[in-house]
């Protein structure tokens, strides 16, 4: 797995401000890990132990193993490298992943999309060898681009990519998925309030030292890493955000970022900044923060209303835009930025 993006995944995207006045009931733990190509950190607050930490850390690896495109040996690299060919047998982790994805690519009509991986590796943003294609580049990897083409067979335990040359890439969603099994894990092992923070998917579970809700800032999406424009109060809630500037080159004096348009074959382009979802499951909110982004504010407001998400869309006008209800734990600390009417 590459670690090109050390700077990036060293600054979260929602940062866990973490206040907090009083004494700490109990000690607690903290382990920071390079896995799953960004830095990952567990923060116990009450309950667990080293053996719980231990747990997790082997949890997210196994899940590397199984779930990332960029490692050879993976099961999802076994499933692109068999593209066109046969189908390839899989595991409960890469089966929940693919039909998940699946789900939200029939929701957004293919605006959300996991069979992404060609342009993904075409265009190679937040790697060492980012690069603008041309258009003729662009054109050969879309016509591998279509969801439709994947067959997953429940009782066989298989992927299967029909035509030859595809690929997936399940990074909208590996890390949402991973955060919800830690919280399983965290939960079984007796933790009842932590932080789990993978490279800015953050999940506060149960309550602060204080008994006091969590309070977890937004990343402003124009300033430097570390600067936030708002805090949540949450618990057992999860903070997912998707922005132009989490991974992206600029070429020209234009900024080229990770998201795509799957009718384009180019970065998306309709005037958002970011979008941040705050629900129960991560892996519900990171992939509907991609889905989202992809189908623009109108579309993406209504749609995550319908699915009773708490969303969080700034433009690049420095407007914010909320679904109902995110008002009454989301404030806005920023005077530069506005909420919409």
């Amino acid at each position: 797995m590459s670690k090109s993006r050390p700077i990036l995944a060293l600054c979260p995207i929602a940062l866990a401000l973490l206040f907090s006045c009083g004494r700490k009931a109990s000690p607690e733990m903290t382990r920071t890990e390079f896995v799953m190509d960004t830095v990952c950190t567990v923060r116990l607050v009450k309950g667990g132990d080293e053996a719980a930490l231990d747990a997790s850390f082997a949890r997210l690896r196994q899940i590397e193993g199984e779930l990332s495109a960029q490692r050879p040996d993976s099961q999802i690299s076994a499933v692109n490298d068999a593209s066109g060919l046969h189908p390839v047998a899989v595991g409960d982790d890469a089966m929940a992943m693919v039909k998940k994805d699946l789900g939200y690519a029939a929701m957004s009509g293919g605006a959300f999309d996991p069979s992404v991986g060609p342009l993904v590796k075409l265009w190679g943003i937040g790697t060492d060898h980012a690069r603008l294609p041309s258009k003729a580049e662009i054109r050969a990897a879309l016509r591998l681009v279509n969801w439709k083409d994947i067959e997953v067979d429940d009782s066989a335990r298989t992927i299967f990519l029909r035509r030859r040359g595809m690929s997936l890439d399940l990074g909208s969603g590996t890390k949402g998925y991973a955060t919800d099994e830690l919280v399983k894990l965290l939960a079984a092992k007796g933790v009842s309030s932590a932080i789990i923070d993978l490279g800015g998917n953050i999940f506060a579970m149960g309550s602060n030292p204080d008994n006091r809700p969590w309070r977890i800032g937004l990343q402003d999406p124009e300033t430097a890493r570390g600067a936030y424009m708002g805090v949540a109060s949450l618990v057992d809630r999860t903070m997912v955000t998707s922005g132009v500037y989490e991974r992206f080159f600029m070429k020209d004096g234009k900024r080229y970022h990770h998201i795509f348009d799957t009718k384009t074959g180019y970065p998306v382009d309709n005037g958002l900044t970011s979008v941040t979802i705050i629900t129960a499951k991560s892996f519900d909110a990171d992939g509907c923060t991609t889905m989202l982004f992809a189908i623009g504010r109108e579309k993406g407001l209504e749609l995550g209303k319908k699915l009773g998400l708490g969303v969080i869309m700034i433009d690049d006008k420095r407007k914010v835009y909320l679904t109902p209800g995110v008002s009454g734990y989301f404030e806005l600390t920023d005077p530069v930025f506005t909420i919409a009417e």
